[in-house]
C-alpha cells in the first residue's frame, strides 16, 4: 500500500488522464500500465546490459539498435510532438508485437491493444509524471498496481473484489510454493496471486533457476490464470512478464462454463473468486451443478477446485462468510464434501474491513488439500483481528498485526493442540463439526470468558449519588450568587 510521496505522484498522474479526456478508470489504468511497461523494458535492459558487460558475455538485444529512439531513456528527452509521433507509430506497435510467436499469453492480449492517448502535451507531461516513479523495487512496482486497482470504481459491484497484497502473500506463505508445482489462479483479475506465487519461489528456492527443467518449468507450463475481462488479462500478462515469468499461461476463459475441460490438472490453486455478479446458470458446467446444485459463484468455484486439482493438490481460497454457515442444501453439501471426501485443514477468518474501501464484506480463507478418500481429523481455526491497517476506508497502517502469527501457527500446528478455545486459534474435532451440520463459523466453536465484576452495594453507589446531587445544587446556588451580584 503506497502513501506519501508516491502516492501522491500516482494522484497527479491519474489527474492528467482525468482532465485530458480519458474518464474511464480501467482505460487509465490501461494506459498507465502500457506507459509503465515501456519504461520497465527499457530498465529491465539497462540492467542486463550492464551485467552482460560486467560478466564479459554477449547480450541478446532486445531493442533494434537502428531504432534508438523506441527506449524511454531516449525518447522521454524529446520535444512533444516528436516525442507523440515515435510513441504512437513506432514504440507501441513495438511492444505489441513482443513475442511475436503469438502462443504467449502477452502476444495474445496485446494484438487489440490501443493506444488512446489524444495529445502530445498530455503524453509529455504523462511521460514526465511516469519517470518521477520509482519502479526498480518489486514490492513498489506491486504497490503501484494495488493503488491503481483500487480506483477502480465498479469493483464493488461486479464482483472483482482486489485482493490486498499482504493477504495474497499470506496465502502465499501459508501453503508454500515449491518449484515442481503447477499453479493456477481461475479468476486472476490482475494475476496477483501468481505473481506473489513466483515471488515467493524466488526468495526461497532459487536454485530452481540453476536447474533447466525447473527453469523451463518456472517460466511455460507452472503458471495458469483465466479471466472474463481482456482488460484484466492484458494487465496481468503485462504484470507476469515484468516480473521475469516469460510464458505464463494467461488465457481468456470462463472457468464455470462447461468449455474449461481441465480435470486433475493443477497441484496448486490460490483463488479470491468473485462472489457476486452475474452467472449464465445455463452455461455452468454439468459436473460442478452435480457437486452443488447453486447459481452462487462462491460454491460453484469450490466444487471446481476440487475438480481441477490432482490429489494432493492443495488450496487457499477466500470465500464470504456466509459459505461457512449457509444453511441451504448447496452450502452444507460443499462443506460436508471438503470434509468427509477431502482434507479440510484451516478456516481463518478476516475482519470486514480487509476489502475496504471498496467492499465491506466478512470473508474467511479455507486451505484444504484434495485427497478424494477423506482425512479430516480436526480444523484448525483462527479468527485474525487485525491485519496492520486500519479497518476502515482510509485503511492506514497500525500497529496490530495478525499475519506474522498466523503464518507462524500455521506452520507449527503441534503446539497448537492445547490451545483452548478461549484463545485466538486452536482445533476442533471432526466430529463435533460434524454434529453442528458442518457449520465452519470460528464463534459457533469459540468460547468467550466472561470476567466476574463486583460492584458496590446499592446504598454505597445510592450515597455517591446524593452526593453527586449535593454538589450540583451548590454549584447552581453559587451560580446564582454570582448573577444576582
Amino acid at each position: 500500500m503506497i502513501t506519501g510521496e508516491l502516492r501522491n505522484k500516482v494522484d497527479r498522474i491519474w489527474e492528467i488522464f482525468w482532465t485530458g479526456g480519458i474518464t474511464n478508470p480501467l482505460e487509465v489504468i490501461e494506459q498507465f500500465t502500457y506507459l509503465l511497461f515501456i519504461k520497465q523494458l527499457d530498465e529491465i535492459e539497462a540492467i542486463k546490459e550492464n551485467e552482460a558487460h560486467f560478466l564479459g558475455v554477449e547480450h541478446k538485444e532486445l531493442f533494434p539498435s537502428d531504432s534508438p529512439y523506441l527506449r524511454w531513456s531516449k525518447f522521454k528527452n524529446l520535444e512533444a510532438s516528436e516525442m507523440y509521433r515515435i510513441v504512437q507509430n513506432e514504440v507501441f506497435p513495438f511492444i505489441k508485437t513482443l513475442h511475436q510467436n503469438g502462443n504467449s499469453a502477452y502476444s495474445k492480449y496485446m494484438g487489440d491493444a490501443i493506444f488512446k492517448i489524444p495529445t502530445p502535451q498530455m503524453l509529455s507531461k504523462l511521460v514526465d509524471g511516469i519517470d518521477g516513479l520509482n519502479m526498480q523495487d518489486r514490492d513498489t512496482k506491486g504497490d503501484i498496481y494495488e493503488y491503481l486497482l483500487s480506483k477502480i470504481a465498479t469493483a464493488g459491484t461486479n464482483g472483482q473484489f482486489r485482493t490486498p497484497r499482504h493477504i495474497i502473500k499470506m496465502m502465499v506463505e501459508l501453503v508454500k510454493p515449491t518449484p515442481s508445482d503447477i499453479i493456477v489462479d481461475p479468476a486472476m483479475g490482475t494475476a496477483g496471486f501468481l505473481v506473489a506465487a513466483q515471488e515467493y519461489l524466488r526468495d526461497n528456492h532459487a536454485d530452481l533457476f540453476l536447474n533447466a527443467g525447473l527453469r523451463e518449468h518456472f517460466n511455460n507450463t507452472m503458471f495458469y490464470g483465466f479471466d472474463m475481462d481482456r482488460t484484466m488479462l492484458r494487465i496481468g500478462a503485462m504484470n507476469m512478464l515484468l516480473h521475469g515469468v516469460d510464458n505464463p499461461n494467461i488465457e481468456y476463459r470462463d472457468s464455470l462454463s462447461e468449455q474449461n475441460t481441465d480435470k486433475e490438472k493443477y497441484t496448486l490453486v490460490l483463488a479470491n473468486p468473485p462472489f457476486k455478479g452475474s452467472l449464465d446458470y445455463e452455461a455452468v458446467s454439468s459436473d460442478l451443478l452435480k457437486v452443488v446444485k447453486t447459481k452462487k459463484t462462491e460454491l460453484l468455484f469450490l466444487a471446481l477446485n476440487l475438480r481441477i486439482l490432482k490429489k494432493g493438490g492443495r488450496s487457499a481460497t477466500i470465500v464470504p462468510d456466509g459459505v461457512l454457515f449457509g444453511s441451504s442444501n448447496a452450502h452444507k453439501e460443499i462443506r460436508k464434501e471438503l470434509i468427509e471426501n477431502n482434507k479440510l485443514e484451516a478456516v481463518i477468518s478476516m475482519p470486514s474491513g480487509v476489502f475496504k474501501p471498496y467492499a465491506g464484506v466478512s470473508t474467511a480463507i479455507l486451505i484444504f488439500t484434495k485427497t478424494g478418500t477423506g482425512g479430516t481429523d480436526k480444523v484448525w481455526f483462527y479468527d485474525m483481528k487485525a491485519d496492520g491497517y486500519s479497518l476502515d476506508d482510509k485503511r492506514q497502517p497500525v500497529a496490530e498485526n495478525d499475519i506474522p502469527d498466523i503464518i507462524q501457527r500455521f506452520n507449527n500446528l503441534d503446539g497448537e493442540n492445547d490451545r483452548k478455545r478461549t484463545e485466538q486459534s486452536f482445533f476442533v474435532d471432526v466430529e463435533e463439526i460434524r454434529n453442528n451440520g458442518y457449520d465452519l463459523t470460528i464463534n459457533k466453536y469459540k468460547e468467550i470468558e466472561y470476567e466476574k465484576v463486583e460492584y458496590d452495594h446499592p446504598t454505597v453507589i445510592l450515597a455517591r449519588i446524593k452526593d453527586l446531587e449535593e454538589e450540583i445544587i451548590a454549584g447552581i446556588k453559587q451560580l446564582e450568587d454570582m448573577i444576582n451580584e
